[in-house]
């Protein structure tokens, strides 16, 4: 199997055209148009002035696709209203009606909008079923699904609509769960079997999405629904929308998005895009904007002889390489991660404010004590205790640069530790967001379980930069220094106010370290899409929240403002407190 053209260059993932819309309203995705960049509603369905107002403003925004929930029948009814406004308006963007659990609201959604997108994990299969299944009973339940799934197909081919196919990791069936566990390949095999259903039925105006809130495993669904979708047949090339789900606000969720989704656009996969932030919608945007740009600039360079991958793409492991000292610290081998400042950053980093963020460097880079590899060329004599790199000024984008070298050892049978730098021209600013550009870099490596060590390049504020390397381990699943939160962006479905919420609880969490908080307003994206969580926090009902610990419910109908406090005395019950 293989998931792109090369691992080693850049080629976009050749897909069929799904159109979404008619006359005004038509919008293409995939084959060889630009990447779409989409948002979603914040705002109840059944506030249709508010509803009205968001969807003007991310039109006006830039935004090409913009997606509303419809929990209820009567939401799916409301999108008439929302519709027939915004388009007397005169504003043509298309809507996506999103679809948990009730297929007869798809029904009504499918009327009035250009696209639905359902879950498959909990469309028409019950998550509250039988947990074992001999074959009969398998095939079964797929002739239900299709029953129940039929009648969408049709509606969908009679009105030229738009479908999303979209698994999340976490809302998997209990069938699917039986037979493929919570997994990568259990998100594509639920999405497989409604597409199988779409194509026996001459059905082909679909897009797939396979997202999580963990970029690795974010990656790693995709990569394998690209090469089994090549093992399915020609005409099964569909486009794909991209996601991060639940990455959260601020800084984390920008850094988090940027290493799933900037990942999957650097090896040529992804035909649209949206940035999972809890924020105001329209401050998606500009992240997706900048994210194009910087994959555009960072694929750029010349082309590198294709090697047979030293990593498994579809399932994480890390590199083995061998253990090494340097300036007494221990890396390689079964060593976390480490973090390197060059000799400028350490002198100029204000290393008080680096003890505040429970951070420090742990090498000083010195070039002359790492071995500096000439890309593409026959490795040189490299001692089995030496850090390798890639050289400065070398003509070659940093990420095949990188599983060059990681191929080329395996090849000459040496695992030195690898140190991974974010440019090899750190004098020249490679785009408007380095924050962004340097987490799609060393964040695809490091998924690809390459790197033993990284070095961030932006000398003009050492402090900062040393910040964003640690941040970026944290994003990508590498390294835990401090609390994370699996935030959901909220949505018409979410039951109390997620960004105050969040303040709320980090005011109080912040300074703990190595669990992961899960934020989410509402029972769909909660627990299934916290699935990484330690602990959650739920909206149960209207003013009411259900506390978890993993994916288990601990304590229901908490009051909300007494649920921050149950929180903190539930993390105390499970013995991972420490006073601030």
């Amino acid at each position: 199997m293989n998931y792109c053209s090369s691992l080693y260059s850049f080629r976009r993932r050749k897909t069929r055209e799904v159109i979404v819309g008619t006359g005004k309203n038509r919008l293409i995705i995939g084959g060889e148009n630009p990447i779409v960049i989409q948002s979603m509603l914040t705002a109840k369905t059944s506030d249709t002035e508010n509803c009205v107002k968001q969807i003007q403003e991310l039109a006006d925004a830039g935004c090409q696709l913009v997606r509303l929930t419809a929990p209820t029948i009567k939401d799916a009814e409301n999108l008439r209203i929302i519709s027939e406004t915004v388009r007397a308006n005169g504003y043509h963007v298309p809507l996506v009606a999103d679809i948990h659990f009730t297929p007869e609201a798809a029904m009504e959604a499918a009327l009035w909008v250009e696209k639905i997108r359902i879950n498959p994990g909990n469309y028409a299969d019950s998550k509250q079923s039988q947990t074992s299944y001999s074959e009969k009973e398998y095939q079964s339940a797929l002739d239900k699904i299709e029953e129940k799934f039929l009648p969408l197909i049709e509606r969908c081919k009679k009105l030229n609509r738009a479908l999303r196919i979209g698994s999340n990791h976490g809302s998997l069936s209990n069938r699917i769960m039986n037979r493929y566990g919570d997994t990568p390949l259990g998100m594509v095999e639920s999405a497989l079997e409604y597409a199988r259903i779409a194509h026996k039925h001459d059905f082909h105006n679909f897009v797939f999405s396979m997202k999580a809130s963990s970029p690795k495993i974010t990656i790693e669904a995709y990569r394998l629904l690209a090469a089994k979708l090549l093992e399915e047949g020609d005409d099964w090339n569909y486009p794909f929308h991209l996601g991060v789900t639940e990455a959260g606000l601020g800084t984390d969720g920008r850094i988090k998005s940027a290493v799933g989704i900037g990942a999957l656009l650097a090896d040529g996969i992804g035909d649209t895009i949206r940035v999972s932030l809890s924020e105001d919608s329209i401050h998606e945007l500009p992240v997706c904007r900048d994210l194009l740009q910087i994959v555009s600039m960072v694929t750029e360079g010349r082309e590198l002889e294709h090697l047979n991958p030293d990593w498994d793409p579809y399932s994480y492991s890390r590199r083995e390489s061998t253990e090494i000292t340097i300036e007494n610290s221990k890396l390689g081998g079964l060593q976390p991660v480490r973090v390197f400042m060059t000799e400028k950053q350490f002198a100029g980093a204000d290393k008080v404010e680096l003890a505040k963020n429970n951070i420090t460097c742990e090498v000083v880079y010195h070039p002359r004590e790492i071995i500096q590899v000439k890309i593409g060329e026959k490795l040189p004599e490299i001692p089995p205790s030496a850090l390798v790199t890639i050289e400065d000024n070398t003509d070659v984008p940093v990420i095949s640069a990188f599983r060059w070298l990681a191929s080329a050892l395996r090849i000459v049978g040496q695992r030195n530790p690898i140190l991974l730098k974010d440019t090899f021209n750190p004098q020249k600013d490679f785009s408007e967001s380095p924050q962004l550009a340097s987490s799609v870099l060393l964040g695809s490596l490091l998924c690809d379980g390459i790197g033993d060590a990284v070095l961030v390049r932006r000398e003009e504020n050492p402090t900062v930069a040393t910040l964003l390397a640690w941040n970026i381990l944290q994003a990508s699943g590498t390294r835990s220094f401090r609390t994370e939160y699996i935030s959901c962006p909220s949505c018409g479905r979410t039951l109390f106010d997620i960004q105050k919420v969040i303040a709320k609880i980090k005011s109080r969490t912040q300074h703990l370290q190595n669990i992961k908080i899960g934020i989410m307003g509402c029972i769909v994206n909660g627990p299934g899409e916290m699935a990484d969580a330690d602990f959650g926090y739920v909206g149960g009902a209207p003013g009411k929240v259900n506390l978890y610990v993993g994916k288990k419910p601990v304590k229901r109908g908490i009051p909300e403002d007494e649920a921050v406090d149950a929180l903190v005395d539930l993390i105390k019950e499970n013995g991972l407190w420490i006073d601030p």
